[in-house]
């Protein structure tokens, strides 16, 4: 006896759709204002506007960006900017492991699919209830990000010194607050609480203490832990 063909699953609505590209659109400008902020930081750490530029270009993820100009500007080598850099891209790789099954990305697609893998794109891709709309999701939120991270990085560059702090206009704080709205609505359960706390308290504990971006990884090690031993008869359905 055969086994039956899979029903492939219902398309999405259209009011799942909005919600999904309202979703996309939110966490793609607050990312990309916060572009504003490293083109900024990078000219005054001493690369050029096109150097800048380029990094965003080709480099295009926040973390390993501000990791590396953070090193150059405060003395470190190029090799050293480089590895820290490269520590915190590892992340990325693990977000396509997660999302590969779902874009099944072909040809060329694997380039875009690698390059706009990031954590904007990958909260709100797993953040939806079905294949069709994490797929929306994760172009929506990857592209738009991508386009507005580097338009934003070009105006901060030019602007340079003149722009002044960008942190007095609250650009630094522009991509947490996008993750906060993302995560909130899955704070349902004791276990994703739990996971939450464990996380703020692991970041805000490294902060001071080691490299930039390092603080983020220990947390998501910290999380990752706390979930695999949780208790499976207390776990949310």
């Amino acid at each position: 006896m055969t086994d039956a063909p899979a029903t492939p699953p219902p398309p999405a609505d259209p009011p799942d759709r909005a919600a999904v590209v309202r979703q996309s659109l939110s966490v793609a400008v607050a990312t990309g204002l916060y572009g504003v902020s490293f083109g900024a930081l990078s000219v005054t750490s001493g690369l050029s506007v096109l150097q800048t530029c380029l990094l965003s270009l080709l480099l295009f993820s926040g973390g390993s960006q501000f990791a590396l100009i953070g090193v150059l500007g405060g003395g470190g080598t190029v090799g050293a900017a480089v590895a820290a850099s490269s520590l915190l891209g590892v992340r990325n790789a693990l977000y396509g492991l997660q999302l590969g099954p779902v874009l099944r990305p072909r040809g060329w697609r694997r380039l875009a699919v690698a390059q706009v893998t990031i954590d904007e794109s990958t909260a709100v891709a797993v953040s939806q209830p079905t294949p069709p709309l994490r797929r929306l999701g994760f172009w929506l939120t990857g592209l738009g990000v991508y386009a507005g991270w580097n338009l934003m990085t070009l105006v901060g560059a030019l602007a340079g010194n003149a722009l002044g702090d960008p942190q007095r206009f609250g650009l630094d704080a522009a991509a947490s607050a996008a993750f906060v709205g993302l995560l909130w609505p899955r704070l349902n359960a004791r276990e994703p609480v739990a996971v939450a706390v464990v996380g703020a308290v692991v970041t805000t504990a490294l902060v001071p203490v080691i490299p930039q971006g390092l603080p983020v990884i220990a947390a998501a090690v910290a999380g990752s832990l706390l979930a695999w031993f949780w208790p499976a008869g207390s776990r949310a359905a």
